[in-house]
């Protein structure tokens, strides 16, 4: 099957609306491409979206369908507000030779309150800068540095190679966001059995 490309590069885009809905479809953003203030609506999977030097200011991200493992590495977000499930999604800068519209990755004063985020990273940014969703979400800060601690904790055993295999991550994670919610799901407990075993423990939003 033929897939039409929607080709959005080498412009400034402001005020609009932008739906990406087409299955048949592959969409293109970048490179050269600013979104100023626009609304953007996603319902398409991730291997339907092509990041490739793309600036996102002030904008607002509504996923209608679930947007998984899709690396944001090669989009700067600034100011953006985001709703919908993320699961698996990076965000960030990690730049990587030969790639060079990774140079423009990056996110900032961006806004996930409305979001479902589970096992979402946030890589070479300022998390401080960023607003997480609460519990039942939860966000751990610096997970690299503090591996060793958080694969200390007596997590039920369905749960422990989530926090055991911090090392695999970059070092310069600044931040993973789980949902409490789907983890309790996953290990047959209640997601205030997951909350005690993370209370206590300094740098962990709650």
């Amino acid at each position: 099957m033929w897939l039409n490309n929607v080709i959005f590069k080498n412009q400034v885009i402001e005020n609009e609306r932008l739906e990406f809905r087409d299955k048949n479809a592959l969409y293109y953003l970048g490179p050269n491409l600013l979104l100023r203030s626009c609304t953007l609506v996603l319902q398409v999977p991730t291997r339907r979206l092509l990041l490739n030097g793309l600036k996102l200011m002030d904008c607002s991200l509504e996923v209608k369908r679930e947007l998984k493992d899709l690396a944001w590495y090669e989009a700067h977000l600034k100011g953006c507000r985001f709703t919908g499930r993320f699961l698996g999604c990076d965000f960030g800068n990690l730049p990587e030779p030969g790639l060079p519209h990774r140079e423009v990755g990056g996110i900032e004063d961006c806004d996930f309150t409305a979001a479902h985020l589970h096992a979402c990273r946030f890589v070479g940014c300022d998390p401080h800068t960023l607003r997480f969703p609460r519990w039942p979400h939860f966000t751990i800060l610096e997970p690299f540095r503090r591996r060793q601690e958080f694969a200390a904790i007596p997590w039920p055993q369905a749960l422990h190679a989530w926090f055991t295999t911090a090392g695999t991550d970059p070092e310069t994670t600044a931040a993973i966001t789980f949902s409490a919610a789907e983890l309790a799901q996953e290990a047959g407990v209640r997601e205030e059995q997951i909350r005690a075993l993370l209370e206590g423990h300094t740098d962990v939003i709650l």
